[in-house]
């Protein structure tokens, strides 16, 4: 069955361009690989992604596009043809993607209005062994997103992108793998908008030396540092100059994609975090608000 298989990366239309992108090349851990015309493109050092953050001069601070990734171009068709048979608005069909790393894909809205692009045959990047201490992302980890009706998309996922259900943390936050990872995506209730991109760093000493050297460059803290009962990743939130939350994780679970079987976790403090050490909750993060530009392409 053709389905989306990881995720590629993540593009924002913010305002202050120079603010965000000096945070993901200074403070983040990204190094720039490409820019043009208020434009950038930013990738790990630890993954041969191209580039997992693209970065738009906007007037507004949005998302302009959640970039998953599929095996070949028939794959990239036939979920194209199933994303229009959902009844999804289809900005372009696939085609040849111009921009840097190139490509095959799609772009889409889903049924909440969120820009999505599949694709295939993207350039691979340079990629290297990151050392447990220094403290910089590895890979984009999971995407994070709010629904007006969570279930509906959920099924969305499910049976249009191939995704499968990992956990349910009660009945409200659902996580959803394609692949070996616990979770790619979850999705959470709320208007609909971004709740979070994590990246995952070595091991716990990776992620507290990030987390360390945030604190340094008086970058606070929102959430943690802790560890998820679902996924069993630990997990520490930050918020980028536009707002937009951001986490380091790590030791995200491992599971098998074709038979793994969903559990519930009961909703209690131990399980939003086993350690319970952490400063923050997520009370202390970034308010849900519908995405501003919602079924609006963002033209690049």
């Amino acid at each position: 069955m053709s389905r989306v298989t990881d995720i590629r990366y993540i593009g924002y239309g913010v305002e202050n361009f120079d603010a965000e992108a000096a945070f993901y090349a200074q403070d983040w851990g990204l190094v720039e690989v490409a820019s043009a015309d208020d434009l950038a493109w930013f990738r790990t050092e630890g993954d041969d992604e191209h580039h997992v953050v693209r970065l738009h001069k906007s007037d507004a601070n949005h998302v302009e596009v959640i970039a998953l990734a599929a095996d070949d171009r028939a794959s990239v068709e036939a979920l194209h043809a199933k994303v229009a048979e959902a009844g999804c608005k289809v900005i372009h069909p696939p085609r040849d993607i111009d921009g840097p790393g190139g490509g095959y894909g799609f772009r889409f809205f889903s049924p909440d209005g969120l820009p999505f692009e599949i694709s295939c045959d993207v350039a691979s990047g340079p990629s290297r062994d990151i050392d447990r201490w220094e403290g910089i992302p590895v890979r984009i980890s999971h995407i994070v997103l709010h629904s007006p009706d969570h279930q509906a998309a959920v099924r969305f996922f499910c049976d249009v992108l191939g995704f499968r259900v990992s956990d349910w943390l009660g009945d409200f936050m659902c996580f959803l793998r394609c692949n070996s990872a616990h979770h790619r995506i979850a999705i959470l209730p709320g208007p609909p908008c971004l709740n979070h991109v994590a990246y995952d760093m070595t091991n716990v000493d990776g992620m507290l030396r990030g987390v360390s050297r945030l604190k340094q460059r008086d970058i606070d803290i929102r959430w943690g540092p802790g560890r998820h009962t679902a996924g069993d990743n630990t997990f520490s939130y930050f918020v980028t100059p536009g707002g937009f939350a951001v986490e380091y994780t790590a030791e995200l679970e491992e599971v098998d994609f074709d038979t793994h079987e969903a559990k519930v976790h009961k909703p209690e403090p131990r399980v939003m975090d086993q350690w319970g050490i952490g400063v923050g909750g997520p009370q202390t993060m970034p308010h849900a608000a519908p995405d501003p530009r919602l079924f609006q392409p963002a033209g690049v």
